[in-house]
This record gives C-alpha cells, sequence and structure tokens, in this order.
C-alpha cells in the first residue's frame, strides 16, 4: 500500500521552532513528528512511502533516508517552487490505484487501513478523513434584522464544525485533474472533482487529533504526548 507524506511547507506559523529545522523534524518526546508518521504507515501496512519535500529538503532526506529502518521504502519528490497541499501530488509517479494522502504534521490515532477499506466500500474518487470540532466565541453574539434591531442576543456560543483532519484517500486517476506545475491546495482540488461530477467521500472519525501546524498546538501536543503515545507509536517491530 502507498502513501504521500506532504512536508514541503516552510512551516511559518511554527516558529520559532522552525528556524533551524524543517517541520517534519521538530521532535514530540524522542522522536520526530514525521518519524511518528512513518512508524504508524509502517504499522498499518503502507510499505511504499513517499515524502513530498520543499523547504530544507536535505536534511529530511539525510534523515530518513531509503526507509529501511523502519521496514518500509521511501522515496522523495521535491517541489522547487511552492504546489500547495496538493499540487505536489502530480510529481508523483507510478501511483497504485488508490493513495493515502496526509500532511506532514499531523498526530492521529485513526485506523489508515479501516479508512482506505472504506474509500473502497464507498467507491469515492476521494475520502477526507474528518473530525468534529468544537469553536467557542468569547463574546455576546447578535443578530439583527435588516434595520438593525435586535433579534437575538448569544451569551459566548459554541459552534460545531466538522474539519479536514489532513488525511485523504485519493483514487490515481483523479490526479489527472492537476495540471503539471500547478500550484493547488486540497480544497480547490476536492471542489474541482465535485465540479467533475466524482464522488467525494467524508468520513467523520472519533479518534484523537491534532494539527501541529501551530505553535499553541504544538505545545499542546508536547503536554498530551506521553498520555496518548503508546496509542501513536503502535509497535511495529522497529
Amino acid at each position: 500500500m502507498q502513501a504521500v507524506i506532504l512536508a514541503g511547507g516552510k512551516g511559518t506559523r511554527l516558529k520559532p521552532y522552525t528556524i533551524s529545522f524543517p517541520k517534519p523534524l521538530v521532535p514530540l518526546g524522542d522522536y520526530p513528528i514525521l518519524e511518528i508518521i512513518i512508524r504508524q504507515l509502517a504499522y498499518f501496512g503502507f510499505n511504499r512511502i513517499t515524502i513530498s519535500t520543499g523547504h530544507l529538503a536535505e536534511l529530511i532526506e539525510a534523515y530518513f533516508g531509503n526507509g529501511v529502518r523502519w521496514g518500509v521504502h521511501i522515496e522523495y519528490v521535491r517541489e522547487y517552487k511552492p504546489l500547495n497541499t496538493a499540487g505536489a501530488l502530480k510529481l508523483v509517479k507510478n501511483c497504485e490505484e488508490n493513495i493515502l494522502v496526509m500532511n506532514g504534521d499531523v498526530l492521529t490515532t485513526i485506523d489508515f487501513k479501516k479508512l482506505l477499506a472504506l474509500h473502497i466500500e464507498k467507491g469515492a474518487k476521494a475520502t477526507v478523513a474528518s473530525k468534529n470540532r468544537e469553536s467557542k466565541i468569547d463574546f455576546g453574539v447578535l443578530k439583527m434584522d435588516g434595520h438593525g434591531f435586535l433579534q437575538e442576543y448569544i451569551e459566548k456560543p459554541v459552534y460545531s464544525f466538522s474539519v479536514s483532519m489532513g488525511v485523504y484517500i485519493l483514487s490515481r486517476d483523479c490526479i489527472n485533474l492537476i495540471h503539471d506545475g500547478e500550484s493547488i491546495g486540497m480544497p480547490e482540488f476536492l471542489l474541482r472533482l465535485i465540479e467533475t461530477g466524482e464522488k467525494v467521500y467524508c468520513h467523520e472519525s472519533d479518534c484523537y487529533w491534532l494539527d501541529i501546524g501551530r505553535a499553541d498546538d504544538y505545545e499542546k501536543a508536547q503536554e498530551e504526548f506521553e498520555a496518548i503515545k503508546d496509542d501513536i507509536l503502535r509497535d511495529n517491530g522497529k
């Protein structure tokens, strides 16, 4: 099974941690974030891994090499210009029929193999792993009519949303919708799929998930990692 890890960003939101290191090499506990992801993928049977690199690519390639240490085969594609979260997929050659695609800064306990099976079962061109998140507004929210008169006053409401986890399953042929050298984000790419009549399935999971692309989320991950590391770091014998 094949996985593509998107690790080409500069990690601007994670400064100052990414001044000297590419974001995928920033540590959680005793491991770089990207090593945790690779260990998980190996555990679930994804033994062919492509890493899309850009910023400080040489450091990533030097650390992970060909992946033999984790019992996987790692190959690399490099973004010499930023291609965003979907554009880099066009660089990946000889894709399998279905591939797992994920951001290189995701901490999650989702079962990647089950997500792949669900994608095939649903007959979708793309499957998005999603998570329910709540957002609290720390102010009183006013709802008014068209003339400025108050209709409703909601004190510090909490809104619930389904958000993308940055983990996807894509069917190989949908990558044909990405143009050579095109910089395109995953949201725009998924909407392009829908516009061409393809089905995009959203699977809401109750797993642990944290996007550690921001400094405050990274600090939260540092605090929580010890408590969840046995679930995160599956024993794959490596």
